[in-house]
């Protein structure tokens, strides 16, 4: 047998066809997103205070930095960050999307077992994460944090008490601060929430109605070193508006023809009792009908609760495209650096 025969029959396969996959590092266990606009001061500091503080927690982690659209020195920044070191992760926005998308953006972007959210303003303290990891082990699916001792003036605090207060009473999801940005979650539980508008501070909600435990820790809170608040009285009003959206999509999300319906079949009821007043006013009374105001009101009640279960049955149609389709994006990806993109792709 030659020697070219003798090699054919150990090695059937030329080596050749064979197939050598990279090698490929494990995914890291925790993954800490931080959304930025505008903190081109605050970056630098903010990413030396997590390293260090990462560094000591013992489990392997990526900082998934988030940039809204910033129109200042963040990105520069960032870049350098990320240049010198590949566990620094950038997501670049084309235009600035809000708060909400960048916190979609990076749970979307995050690949590990354990997401922990925060401001990039340096008022959460990084210090606290081991503690919200520590409550996490006891079971919980998010820890949120509580700006016990808060560092902001009355004219924010006061109005962060009472939609805090109204939250917990409309969601029943009792925490003393729904706003705080710095929040210890499970990966499976907020990778498939779908956020939008001023969402992101209605996480807990939405995640209660899914059946996620949740506890509350005290964290530390700084007075913003750097730049300017993001915050106002607008954006109090957005997220009273997303409440409202909240409360009608946990109770009526896959029926609202029940809230549009239910409601047009009650005008209609009073409509048609109004009409049989006018009725028994003309042939009992004597009251002629182009005298009779109820008239004007029964017509206008029945075409009310018409016009409602009409907009019911449109909600249902909606409501059904909605879920048989897939939901537009609310951010869009400038750039993206030190992804693998078979982690995107997973």
């Amino acid at each position: 047998m030659s020697s070219e025969e003798l090699m054919a029959e150990v090695l059937p396969h030329p080596l050749g066809s064979l197939r050598v996959e990279p090698t490929r590092e494990p995914a890291p266990e925790l993954s800490v997103v931080v959304a930025l606009y505008n903190e081109d001061e605050s970056v630098g500091p903010l990413y030396a205070a997590l390293s260090a503080v990462l560094e000591g927690v013992g489990l392997s982690y990526e900082l998934v930095f988030v940039d809204d659209g910033s129109t200042d020195g963040t990105y520069p920044e960032l870049l350098r960050i990320a240049t010198a070191d590949e566990r620094a992760r950038v997501v670049r926005f084309r235009r600035n999307f809000g708060q909400t998308a960048a916190m979609a953006a990076g749970f979307d972007h995050a690949v590990g077992r354990v997401i922990v959210a925060m401001d990039g303003d340096l008022q959460n303290d990084p210090r606290d994460i081991p503690r919200l990891l520590e409550k996490l082990d006891e079971g919980y699916d998010i820890v949120s944090g509580w700006r016990k001792d808060r560092a902001d003036s009355a004219t924010r605090t006061i109005p962060s008490r009472l939609a805090n207060w109204l939250i917990s009473r409309v969601t029943g999801v009792r925490l003393h601060d729904c706003g705080c940005s710095l929040k210890a979650y499970r990966a499976e539980v907020v990778k498939d929430l779908r956020l939008y508008g001023e969402m992101h501070r209605l996480i807990p909600a939405l995640a209660h109605q899914v059946g996620a435990s949740m506890c509350e820790v005290p964290v530390r809170h700084h007075p913003r070193r750097y730049g300017k608040s993001k915050y106002g009285f607008r954006r109090t009003i957005k997220v009273l508006l997303d409440l409202l959206t909240v409360k009608f999509f946990s109770s009526f999300s896959t029926k609202p023809i029940y809230v549009f319906g239910g409601t047009g079949v009650v005008f209609c009821c009073f409509g048609t009792l109004a009409a049989a007043a006018t009725l028994y006013q003309k042939y009992v009374e004597g009251v002629w009908v182009h005298n009779n105001p109820l008239l004007l009101v029964a017509v206008f009640l029945f075409l009310v609760g018409v016009n409602l279960l009409l907009l019911g049955l449109i909600a249902e149609m909606l409501v059904r495209t909605y879920h048989e389709s897939q939901a537009k994006p609310i951010y869009w990806v400038r750039e993206r650096i030190n992804f693998d993109d078979r982690e995107l792709s997973a």
